[in-house]
């Protein structure tokens, strides 16, 4: 494991090597696809299209939570961003399927990097947490009794 001075030294030089895209600056493009994949449903979808093509209905009832806007929203964002492919049949019901391109599945790949760390890290994240919160409110003592 890296120490810390090791992965902000490793940080730093990633970031300097952006020449070309320059994520730190707010007027980065790469700013809008970087919210587009790592926002909460961004990061759903991208995890769910990993397992293969899916339609509509298929990813909302995958994804627990999402509501039909936000999870259309988010479909219509990566699929202008290159990592989603729709597929509409043109058929009366209407037929549509999604499934990742080729940088989509480069993306999600990175992604469940990401989604497997934290699954893999869930109980010392969660006692972290716990801990903060302990040190954050003092346990209250009892009132002396007289």
């Amino acid at each position: 494991m890296a120490s810390p001075d090791q992965t902000a030294e490793t940080a730093r030089a990633m970031l300097d090597a952006f020449a070309k895209a320059d994520v730190m600056a707010a007027e980065c493009p790469s700013r809008a696809l970087l919210q587009h994949l790592t926002s909460r449903w961004g990061v759903l979808v991208m995890a769910a299209l990993a397992t293969g093509t899916h339609r509509f209905a298929q990813l909302r009832r995958r994804i627990g939570g999402v509501s039909e806007r936000m999870l259309s929203q988010t479909l219509q964002q990566l699929e202008g961003d290159g990592f989603v492919h729709r597929h509409d049949y043109g058929e009366v019901p209407p037929r549509v399927e999604y499934t990742l391109t080729p940088l989509g599945h480069e993306a999600a790949g990175h992604i469940l990097s990401l989604v497997g760390w934290l699954e893999d890290s869930l109980p010392a994240l969660l006692a972290a947490k716990a801990e903060r919160a302990a040190i954050a409110t003092p346990a209250r003592t009892a009132p002396a009794s007289a």
